[in-house]
């Protein structure tokens, strides 16, 4: 798995964008959200049961994310129209504001080394990149247990410091002095 200090890798890729199907599907590559922050995560399968829980954890922050100047990218190894038929199929998802990635012929999640080794799908990865397009925090759970987006929010906000944060820091709290 790629980690702290890596070059996220290149990838052209079809994002899904809702269930309009005119502006349902579009391109995305690294130069689609140049100078800004990304959160990247991934999840293992559509049509599943913690991975929605997820990603609308992730869209009702999206907002606070948008606000640091960050793009929230979800991404799993389903093609895009099986995005498409998940949002359609729930009216949460339908809601999701943020580009789902479809990675069907594993290119990406290759690269970023997030493919379970018995599976084949993704891990629950998250990777937070800087604007000039290096990981700045990197993790994976188990497929069973689901993440916290609070907390990735809180490691951007400390990462975007560009400070030392202690344990539990929280945005407007004092950094350490060295």
């Amino acid at each position: 798995m790629l980690t702290i200090g890596d070059n996220f890798p290149q990838f052209a890729l079809t994002a899904q964008n809702g269930t309009d199907l005119a502006k349902a599907f579009t391109p995305v590559t690294n130069e689609t959200y140049a100078g800004k922050w990304l959160v990247v995560f991934a999840w293992p399968k559509d049509f599943t049961f913690v991975c929605p829980t997820e990603i609308v954890g992730f869209n009702e922050i999206a907002g606070d994310f948008a606000d640091r100047d960050a793009q929230l990218l979800g991404l799993s190894t389903d093609s895009d129209f099986v995005h498409l038929a998940w949002r359609q199929s729930r009216e949460d998802l339908g809601k999701v504001s943020f580009p789902w990635l479809a990675d069907i012929k594993r290119e990406l999640s290759t690269a970023l080394g997030i493919l379970e080794k018995n599976e084949g799908v993704c891990l629950r990865a998250t990777f937070i990149v800087d604007p000039q397009g290096v990981v700045r925090f990197a993790s994976a759970n188990d497929l069973s247990v689901g993440r916290n987006p609070q907390e990735v929010l809180r490691v951007l906000d400390a990462l975007q410091t560009d400070e030392l944060c202690p344990c539990n820091w929280q945005k407007g709290e004092d950094t350490l002095a060295a």
